[in-house]
């Protein structure tokens, strides 16, 4: 047995600490006034006090039960040294009850203070007081050997089961808790998931759909500043439209998304090549893939054209998706932007969160896939690999 278990005050979830209703509280005042009114009885009805005897004996009673409340709730408490001294005078309460021929009342005390010292005191003091308290009981007692000892064996056994049972309930309950709080943490785990999920969704709609419009609306700009025709202008803005258009259409895609509803990987990255003026090649044999593989496949398309069109206006893209045995392979290339000047367009290098590469190689990595992305001759190269 380990020296913590001989200091260590029984679990206060157990029958102590155990939720009060109004059926309990009203079953735990009718059991106390039956109890009192038996100790009232027993120590009254043999007729052994005269006199200031009967004063003494009602005095004496009062005592001993406002002693035995006061040493419910040190223990209560776990007030050791409070519980130890009210154990010194209950004793010494009882054999004075059982001198003043209340013997009832000094059985009472006796045996009560065995039995609670097991439930509520630590086992290196509960010991000891059970021992003296059933002890001082047996030399008391006029019954029979056998009587005595079935019943001081009798008590220490129901009181140490009672001492059990409460440290069990005591576990459950600290389980049951445990329980509660690690699906709380497992809940909030999985709304800052999902949260982390919106985020990525929203982003990459917005970047995508934004930075297209502000390479027009830039592109419009410069031509007003530079004195273009307004045929020019307007083909422009017309083009910025049909862009937000396509946002609005792939906010409702990426809101299907997040109910489960997707379109087919193949077919989406037909749409958005021909969008962005891209090749697309496709090799090996299509089939269904996962719906957060599907989604990490599109996000990445995506992302990685909308990055070529803001850092390299003019370049030349392909898309080329490989189903092999048991992974799909997304490459994306550009090469380097045609444009005269080597700096993209003003501003427009500038206009995302910075988040888009971070988020695809997040969301791979959480599906066990893995996201390369870096320079290649001249241009930059983007290779996602998932499994599926």
């Amino acid at each position: 047995m380990r020296p913590e278990t001989w200091t260590r005050w029984p679990a206060r979830e157990g029958p102590a600490g155990e939720p009060s209703t109004p059926a309990r509280r009203a079953l735990s005042l009718i059991g106390r006034a039956v109890l009192a009114g038996v100790l009232v009885w027993g120590t009254f009805a043999p007729g052994d006090q005269h006199g200031w005897g009967v004063a003494a004996a009602a005095l004496g009673l009062v005592a001993a039960l406002a002693q035995a409340a006061a040493f419910l709730r040190a223990g209560r408490e776990q007030w050791l040294r409070s519980s130890l001294a009210l154990v010194a005078t209950l004793l010494a309460t009882a054999w004075a009850a059982d001198l003043g021929h209340a013997h009832l009342l000094a059985n009472f005390l006796w045996c009560g203070l065995g039995l609670t010292a097991l439930i509520r005191l630590p086992l290196a003091a509960a010991l000891p007081v059970t021992a003296l308290s059933l002890g001082s009981y047996a030399l008391a007692s006029g019954d029979g050997w056998a009587a005595v000892a079935a019943t001081v064996g009798g008590l220490a056994l129901f009181g140490y089961l009672l001492r059990l049972d409460g440290e069990a309930r005591g576990a459950a309950v600290r389980l049951l808790r445990q329980e509660r709080a690690a699906r709380a943490a497992e809940a909030e785990s999985a709304a800052l998931a999902e949260r982390a999920r919106i985020a990525r969704e929203i982003h990459d709609v917005l970047a995508h759909s934004l930075s297209a419009q502000l390479v027009h609306l830039e592109a419009a700009r410069l031509m007003l500043d530079g004195g273009a025709d307004r045929a020019r202008v307007r083909e422009r803005v017309v083009a910025a439209r049909r862009m937000a258009q396509d946002g609005l259409a792939e906010t409702r895609q990426a809101l299907s998304a997040l109910r489960g509803e997707f379109t087919p990987v193949g077919e989406y990255l037909v749409g958005l090549a021909e969008g962005e003026r891209a090749g697309l090649t496709v090799t090996g044999t299509p089939r269904p893939l996962a719906a957060e593989a599907g989604l990490a496949v599109r996000r990445t398309a995506q992302e990685a054209l909308t990055n070529a069109r803001k850092h390299a206006p003019g370049a030349r893209c392909t898309l080329e998706l490989r189903y092999l045995e048991d992974v799909v392979e997304l490459e994306v290339r550009n090469t380097a932007s045609r444009t005269a000047r080597a700096e993209p367009v003003a501003g427009l290098a500038e206009s995302g969160s910075g988040y888009g590469l971070l988020g695809m190689r997040e969301r791979a990595e959480l599906l066990g896939g893995t996201l390369l992305a870096g320079p290649d001759e001249g241009g930059w190269r983007v290779l996602l690999r998932m499994p599926g």
